[in-house]
């Protein structure tokens, strides 16, 4: 049985509204000429259900801004890890009660995995267009942020000197200072979370040193965690140095209460994730879920997911610091988006994702 850990109930709210009107945006020339009848119909469905990776504390503006456009639908927001999003939804599904409107997880693989064995509602988001082309799967799935995997350290206790430009400074680093960062290296635990092996299986593919690698983090005994949030609390006191594969927005929303984080990005290649979202294809409230996709799709709901929520807006025409756009700025040919499809589910496949979890666990040292 799977508990509700956060659930935000959103009603109308008395702010005013940026941009363009629901009455404004359906008659918008990308909109659909009978885009009302979807808003008149999720006004009668009166809510969304949403499950979401999202942290709720990120997604508040966006729910805030969503009740104020369509004041008559309800958000119940629903915040889980990525294993728990996957599995009650499943569990929910399969005993034939009430389930999510959308799923919106940072978990590629288990969303296309979702997506692929027909959960997913084909729906072509007046949005879509705005979207890269590698971030929509047959317009039933769509990317829709930017967000970079970040090496996190301490500040006070790692030299710039000592900060990994590449995956094989990140190598030579661990296998050179062995006695410094012996129990002081963290990353994701892959067995308990989705976006972590959903990583660092992307990493196999684009480091020809990845061995190398996974056996120098085993060398220094790296701790794994499930939680974004226990990685950069234990990063910031020292109890670990440096992090891997952590997720940049998370970092970068801490780094700037926090003067202990530091943050950098590697110039080999830097992995790119995007959080994926459908439409329950049997969604008891299907009119409400395209809202909220659409939303989430537009330049609107973008602007707010960068500045707000500050999880990087995956659309070209935001600006901002946590912008697609900027980081192309910084790191160029070096981003490396994992696309949105069904190369995700190599590593799903039991024989496969065992093999490869057996490997990891003889090089990193985790039995």
């Amino acid at each position: 049985m799977f508990v509700k850990r956060r659930i935000i109930t959103v009603l109308a709210l008395a702010l005013p509204l940026a941009g363009l009107s629901a009455a404004a945006l359906a008659q918008a020339p990308n909109y659909p000429a009978d885009y009302a009848k979807i808003i008149e119909a999720a006004k009668k469905e009166g809510k969304v259900v949403v499950y979401s990776t999202t942290d709720s504390k990120a997604a508040e503006s966006l729910i805030r801004d969503f009740s104020a456009l369509y004041p008559a639908v309800k958000v119940e927001y629903n915040d889980m890890n990525s294993t728990e999003v996957y599995n009650r939804f499943i569990s929910e599904v399969a005993a034939g009660g009430a389930t999510a409107d959308v799923m919106w997880s940072s978990s590629m693989d288990l969303q296309m995995k979702l997506a692929s064995e027909g959960y997913g509602l084909a729906y072509k988001s007046p949005e879509g267009a705005a979207v890269p082309a590698w971030a929509n799967w047959k317009d039933t799935a769509y990317g829709t942020t930017f967000e970079p995997a970040a090496i996190v350290y301490n500040k006070r206790l790692v030299p710039e000197a000592e900060v990994p430009a590449t995956h094989a400074d990140f190598t030579k680093l661990l296998t050179t200072k062995l006695d410094k960062y012996k129990n002081k290296v963290t990353t994701y635990d892959i067995e308990k979370s989705g976006v972590g092996f959903s990583l660092i299986t992307h990493d196999l593919k684009l480091n020809p040193q990845f061995w190398d690698f996974a056996k120098a983090l085993g060398g220094v005994a790296v701790r794994v965690q499930s939680s974004t949030g226990t990685m950069l609390e234990r990063i910031s006191s020292g109890e670990n140095l440096i992090g891997y594969n952590i997720l940049g927005p998370y970092a970068l929303t801490r780094a700037k209460k926090d003067p202990s984080i530091g943050i950098a990005f590697t110039k080999d290649y830097n992995l790119v994730l995007s959080r994926v979202i459908f439409v329950n294809k049997s969604a008891k409230n299907v009119n409400a879920a395209k809202l909220w996709l659409d939303y989430i799709l537009s330049k609107r709901g973008q602007t707010i997911i960068a500045n707000d929520a500050q999880l990087f807006a995956i659309r070209g025409d935001v600006t901002g610091a946590t912008t697609s756009a900027e980081l192309n700025k910084q790191l160029g040919a070096a981003l490396k988006p994992m696309p949105v499809n069904t190369d995700l589910l190599e590593y799903l496949d039991q024989t496969k994702r065992l093999a490869f979890l057996k490997q990891w666990k003889d090089a990193a040292g985790k039995k």
